[in-house]
């Protein structure tokens, strides 16, 4: 069975994914090989604006399959996860997630590469990877390049998730919404006004300029810190200790080692 769905609307300008796997929307190995095809399909579609993300169900992502975490197994999930990233620089196709209910972990890092984010009044963000241990390689970099140091850190180093209204606030989201109806009736109608008025190749080197230094700090550094947190962070007790203790269901027993 499938994870990912995608639509084709507005004379086939704006493409429609999104995430259903049923229960959270897991990005685990099979979804995100999905998506990967899906990028390399659009290649071949000039005539797309936007590709916009949601998730089925009331929630956009819990995040990344935690299981895939574990040492034997991280290797093959971060090098298929961070093809996502790579595969959306190269389309340089504006991209947008309409987030409902949890968007967390590698659910709000897919979010975060976005050009735009809206939400309706039932979601909350987070990174919450420090509370099993690791931390998010790419939101290490993209928190930081979209809403200052300050506060990415904030998130990304307690771990915390915030309502929309904060998310607003800090400058992470472009606008909210009062719930998924108004969302989807309201994005629409700001596509059609904002997006759907310009050639599609123009907006692709729109995106190429405007993420110029975007694009770089991301493609030089998201390597180094996936060699951090494989030949480093993978290697210490705490790391592992935190994602078998969650999948045990139990508290962990940190050593600091």
């Amino acid at each position: 069975m499938k994870k990912t769905k995608i639509e084709y609307t507005h004379g086939n300008s704006v493409a429609r994914i999104i995430l259903d796997d049923g229960k959270g929307n897991i990005l685990d190995k099979t979804m995100m090989q999905e998506l990967n095809h899906i990028f390399i399909e659009f290649r071949k579609k000039p005539d797309i604006k936007i590709i916009t993300f949601e998730g089925a169900g009331k929630h956009f992502s819990f995040g990344a399959s935690v299981e895939e975490h574990t040492r034997e197994n991280v290797k093959e999930m971060l090098s298929s996860f961070h093809k996502l990233f790579y595969n959306l620089m190269e389309l340089s196709i504006p991209t947008l997630a309409k987030i409902s209910g949890q968007c967390l972990g590698g659910g709000n890092e897919l979010a975060l590469i976005c050009n735009f984010l809206f939400a309706d009044k039932t979601a909350f963000l987070g990174q919450p990877e420090i509370l099993l241990g690791v931390y998010a390689p790419p939101a290490s970099i993209l928190l930081p390049l979209k809403i200052g140091s300050a506060r990415a850190e904030e998130l990304l180093l307690t771990g915390k998730t915030i309502p929309a209204e904060k998310a607003l606030d800090i400058g992470l989201l472009n606008g909210i919404f009062e719930n998924k109806a108004a969302l989807e009736e309201g994005l629409d109608r700001w596509i059609t006004k904002n997006i759907l008025t310009k050639s599609a190749l123009s907006l692709r080197y729109a995106v190429k300029a405007s993420r110029v230094v975007f694009n770089r700090v991301l493609s030089e550094k998201l390597a180094e810190l996936e060699s951090l947190f494989l030949e480093g962070l993978m290697e210490t007790h705490d790391a592992n200790e935190g994602i078998h203790s969650f999948m045990e269901k139990r508290k962990p027993v940190w050593t600091n080692k």
